[in-house]
């Protein structure tokens, strides 16, 4: 009795234990793909809100930079493509997608790096809202892309592990793909400053005033800047003080010559 009391728990153990082996990959795999999933919502919405944006974006650099036609076409052309895309995925980025999103950000680089030579536009309040706004926007794509890639990684490194594999295997869960954009010219959001560029004051030539370097000029109290002669340098008749009564001039000494 006593021994198959023993064998009893050695086995209970034993199943337990295995089951153990599957259960925690198991929890696990569930939870690495809900992150993911969240992680993409997070994107998509941030995405979503960038479609929003480029039509009136077009619409008010349509009516100061009438000459950019064909770069406002493009644009339109891939926003309209990357929002049926967007309505056909089914919770995650693939490869199609992947490619019209980055082509749709270099687009709006390009527009937003032509309309620099538009004055009318870069003084154009709602102009520069959009460009805020859209700036923004692309920082909260670049960032929620790259806390999604983060947790792809971990899931399917986790899916390529042993002895993880097998479970990975046995229930069917698959690798998740990266939403990666592959041009390194749109990897970062588009500098979009132009209206504090255009109202910074312009700086002076090598020699005039306000040059770089040269600093107030205006003397401390109790100090008087002599003007300088065209071959001699400035000098600075000091102040008097209790402890020099007599200031020295620019002769010599205190008593002068």
């Amino acid at each position: 009795m006593t021994l198959l009391i023993v064998i009893l728990i050695l086995l209970v153990v034993v199943v337990g234990g295995g089951a153990g082996l599957f259960i925690a990959p198991y929890n696990s795999f569930v939870k690495l793909r809900n992150t993911i999933q969240e992680s993409w919502r997070q994107v998509d919405v941030e995405l979503n809100r960038r479609y929003e944006l480029i039509p009136n974006l077009v619409e008010t650099v349509r009516a100061g930079a009438a000459h950019e036609r064909n770069t406002l076409e493009e644009v339109t052309r891939l926003r309209n493509q990357a929002v049926q895309l967007a309505a056909g995925s089914h919770g995650g980025p693939d490869g199609q997608r992947d490619q019209v999103e980055s082509q749709l950000t270099g687009a709006v680089h390009n527009l937003i790096a032509q309309v620099e030579s538009y004055p009318q536009l870069r003084s154009n309040e709602n102009f520069l809202e959009l460009q805020r706004e859209l700036a923004s926007t692309e920082d909260r794509i670049a960032s929620g892309r790259r806390y999604y890639n983060a947790n792809v990684r971990a899931y399917n490194t986790k899916i390529e592990s042993f002895p993880s594999n097998m479970v990975a295997n046995m229930f069917h869960f698959e690798k998740a793909g990266y939403f990666q954009v592959d041009d390194p010219a749109v990897r970062t959001a588009p500098n979009v400053s132009f209206g504090e560029i255009s109202q910074r004051p312009a700086q002076s030539q090598p020699g005039g005033q306000g040059q770089i370097g040269q600093g107030d000029q205006t003397p401390a109290p109790g100090y008087q800047v002599q003007q300088p002669d065209s071959a001699a340098a400035p000098e600075i008749q000091q102040p008097a003080t209790e402890a020099n009564p007599f200031p020295k001039n620019q002769q010599g000494g205190p008593f002068g010559n």
